[in-house]
């Protein structure tokens, strides 16, 4: 049962707005959008599904590989999923979604091969050069990053749009001379790429702030650990948070044990292998800048500051 208008006045909801035993899910299904297969973003919401169905928030917890923010936005205005993980700056551009959580940091990730000449983005004029997919949350953050460093017109890249594990196929073959990716730390297909072919990341946070000025202060400067990849020296690079989403007509209750879900089972939500920033404590949490907490969470989080 989706958790659409219609959801609410039908007979399954009914006898959850009138109350329900606490030996019983509150809401039959629940979809999740996720991400990309070999990223972070889907680990995290099958994750997410696991401690949703053990918290008996929903019977049962759908989740759905998609190619990213973009796609995870319009499957929520297309009421095709109740929850999505989204960057921030792509949520910003929906007047349709409220937050629930920021559950962690966003590492835009420019990967090139070690024994390739690129050392900075400059580096990348007139190369091939891999976006992420149209949908992705990625192709929205490079596109920005580009503009903001002058790369357009005679200056720009030639712009591939492909899908993280053909992507990191693609640099390892020389197919193309660069990969952006957005996700957490690391992203287990570019450890699998690592592991292939030596590979450097490249510095990202010389343009942080004309991207702060144009956008806001979304964007922040983030560190990868050296070793995150196999050989890889530490970077600076940008980072955008990562929330998890929904629309504005789930239940409060809902709303209310999904962020008991984010407080209380933090540590099964956190993939082993990750080492990057998660926001997964309750001051934090609230920090979903620039779209507003979600009734129900916002309850939550003030009885949980007391």
């Amino acid at each position: 049962m989706r958790l659409s208008r219609r959801t609410l006045l039908g007979a399954g909801l009914a006898s959850f707005v009138g109350g329900c035993s606490s030996d019983r899910p509150l809401v039959d299904r629940l979809v999740v959008a996720g991400g990309e297969r070999g990223g972070f973003y889907l680990e995290f919401a099958q994750l997410l599904a696991t401690q949703l169905r053990a918290a008996k928030v929903a019977r049962t917890v759908e989740v759905r590989s998609t190619e990213g923010s973009l796609q995870n936005l319009e499957l929520l205005r297309l009421r095709q999923a109740d929850l999505a993980i989204c960057l921030a700056d792509a949520a910003a551009q929906s007047r349709e979604v409220v937050a629930l959580g920021r559950v962690y940091e966003n590492y835009l990730q420019c990967v090139v091969r070690a024994a390739g000449p690129a050392r900075q983005l400059s580096d990348l004029v007139g190369k091939r050069v891999s976006a992420g997919p149209p949908g992705a949350g990625a192709a929205l953050t490079t596109n920005r990053l580009l503009s903001a460093a002058g790369m357009h017109a005679e200056r720009a890249p030639v712009i591939a749009n492909l899908h993280l594990s053909d992507a990191a196929d693609a640099l390892a073959a020389g197919r193309i001379d660069a990969m952006f990716w957005s996700g957490g730390v690391p992203t287990r297909r570019l450890s699998d790429l690592s592991a292939q072919v030596p590979i450097r990341l490249l510095p990202l946070d010389r343009w942080l702030a004309p991207l702060r000025t144009t956008y806001g202060v979304v964007y922040q400067r983030a560190q990868i650990p050296a070793g995150t990849y196999s050989g890889a020296e530490q970077v600076s690079t940008i980072g955008v948070p990562n929330l998890l989403i929904c629309r504005p007509e789930v239940p409060r209750a809902v709303a209310s044990k999904i962020v008991d879900v984010l407080v209380n089972r933090a540590a099964g939500l956190v993939p082993a292998a990750a080492v990057g920033a998660h926001y997964l404590d309750p001051n934090s949490l609230i920090g979903t800048s620039p779209l507003k907490l979600h009734p129900g969470a916002a309850d939550r989080y003030r009885t949980v500051h007391g």
